[in-house]
């Protein structure tokens, strides 16, 4: 069930969150937008509501199944760590338990959401006139017409290693933000629980979630720079050696700022999607056991 109940927490935060994270790949890798206002007037001016959303169907579907076997794993490797140390996979987990099931887990994850990822990346930054904009004539045919075509596309053109683009970045990334997302949400639902309560109420499940997703991207955003930015190095126009040179070269020309491009906008934005992400999961665990006990 956990693997169940974190895929439909998932693929709901993902409806609540695309827009701008369709903003912040856009701050992230052009360098001609003044601020995130300035994004989101160009995008809904030459695009539409429709460009907010590219690559939308991809990413429900990778998301819905990252979301599953992230906390479906987490939870398999904090049990199977609670039995190899304490003797019982029931038993209260450290800190350091938590710590290390985490970072396993985004390891894990890494490998499966890479090509998803970059197919979201590339469409995301994929520029298509809206045709209330410009004529019909003149729109041009874009590269990538979805999320599956822009796969085989870079398979073709790139090779598979095309498809797992910025997987290092990625790795770095979710290690570490993965550890520390997990651990804030346990340690605030402790923290805001009544003593003598056995679960967090869902207000508790709200926050925490909510805190967690902020803390973790604030961890993670300087990865995700360069992640994005290897990610849309397309073949013919390959600007990045690899992780260190785009990071050297990224900071040389825009200075260290560059790698907190899209900070605020990831803690906005991680708020409300972590907050659906945890409250779903956990309502959806209470719903399976309420039946069980019935039963």
């Amino acid at each position: 069930m956990d693997f169940i109940a974190g895929a439909i927490g998932g693929g709901l935060s993902t409806a609540v969150g695309y827009p701008l994270d369709t903003v912040k790949v856009r701050i992230q890798t052009e360098r001609r937008y003044k601020g995130i206002w300035h994004c989101i007037q160009e995008t809904y001016r030459t695009e539409k509501v429709l460009g907010f959303y590219k690559g939308i169907s991809a990413s429900v579907f990778s998301v819905s199944l990252i979301s599953s076997v992230s906390f479906g794993t987490y939870r398999n490797f904090l049990r199977s760590i609670c039995k190899l140390r304490y003797g019982t996979a029931d038993a209260k987990p450290s800190k350091l338990d938590i710590l290390l099931a985490g970072s396993a887990t985004g390891a894990v994850r890494v490998m499966l959401m890479t090509p998803s990822e970059v197919a979201k990346v590339r469409m995301q930054t994929q520029k298509q006139p809206h045709p209330s904009v410009a004529s019909p004539q003149s729109v041009p045919k874009p590269k990538y017409q979805g999320s599956l075509h822009c796969l085989k596309v870079i398979a073709k053109e790139e090779g598979f290693g095309g498809l797992y683009k910025g997987c290092s970045a990625l790795l770095c990334r979710d290690c570490s933000s993965s550890a520390i997302y997990f651990l804030t949400y346990s340690v605030l639902c402790d923290w805001l629980t009544p003593v003598g309560k056995n679960k967090p109420g869902f207000l508790v499940v709200l926050l925490s979630g909510g805190f967690a997703g902020v803390l973790a991207w604030g961890l993670a955003t300087p990865m995700d720079v360069i992640k994005s930015r290897m990610q849309t190095d397309e073949s013919g126009h390959r600007k990045y050696k690899g992780l260190v040179h785009c990071a050297r070269e990224s900071v040389r020309q825009e200075g260290v700022k560059v790698l907190f491009k899209g900070l605020g906008l990831n803690c906005i934005r991680a708020f409300p999607v972590n907050m659906v992400v945890f409250v779903t999961y956990e309502a959806v665990l209470r719903f399976t056991d309420h039946l069980t006990n019935e039963k």
